[in-house]
């Protein structure tokens, strides 16, 4: 090409720009001990309000984030619209430098019931306190292990496709009753 100067980087450049990059707080994964404790709570919370524990395949994206090896088997899924992990550490308890207990805030709408197809209202905040420590060189979510709490919403859609899966014209009604229940908690 005439009249075009090309220049190539040199190595020392492209060395220092890429040694920036990876020491900087923009490649750093969710959950390493130079990060915020709370963003564990949070991802992790938010798989969960996304549904993440309703199906067995779904529930390895967990892992990076607890400590325990097996899900428990769940009979009910409590409902909720939101949650709020406090990330104020004055109302933290603070164990030692890598374990810490943050409180997360949920609004419940009641808890939906796998056997019966069955919704119970109960709407109210509840306040829960994760304890969070850090191994191996990540935050990790000790306890509680908690019944799934997934979003109002999830619900609605994941009930709507098992009312399409179901063959059985009983426990198809069932289902329909319960998804009238939970499209009008509040």
């Amino acid at each position: 090409m005439r009249g075009t100067l090309v220049t190539r980087p040199s190595c020392s450049l492209v060395a220092a720009l890429l040694l920036l990059l990876l020491s900087s707080d923009g490649l750093a994964q969710t959950g390493a001990l130079n990060k915020d404790p709370v963003e564990v709570v949070t991802k992790y919370l938010s798989l969960d309000r996304h549904g993440a524990r309703l199906e067995a395949m779904s529930v390895e994206v967990l892992k990076p984030y607890i400590n325990w090896k097996e899900e428990p088997a769940w009979g009910h899924v409590v409902v909720i619209t939101d949650f709020e992990v406090l990330d104020d550490i004055a109302q933290w308890q603070i164990i030692d430098m890598l374990e810490v207990v943050i409180p997360v805030k949920f609004r419940v709408l009641g808890s939906m019931y796998w056997e019966t197809a069955g919704f119970l209202p109960g709407a109210k905040v509840e306040e829960i306190r994760f304890r969070v420590k850090g191994m191996v060189g990540r935050w990790r979510i000790m306890e509680p292990i908690l019944p799934p709490h997934v979003g109002q919403k999830r619900l609605i859609g994941f009930v709507r496709q098992a009312i399409l899966d179901e063959k059985n014209p009983s426990r198809q009604a069932k289902l329909g009753e319960l998804l009238a229940a939970l499209k009008k908690a509040r």
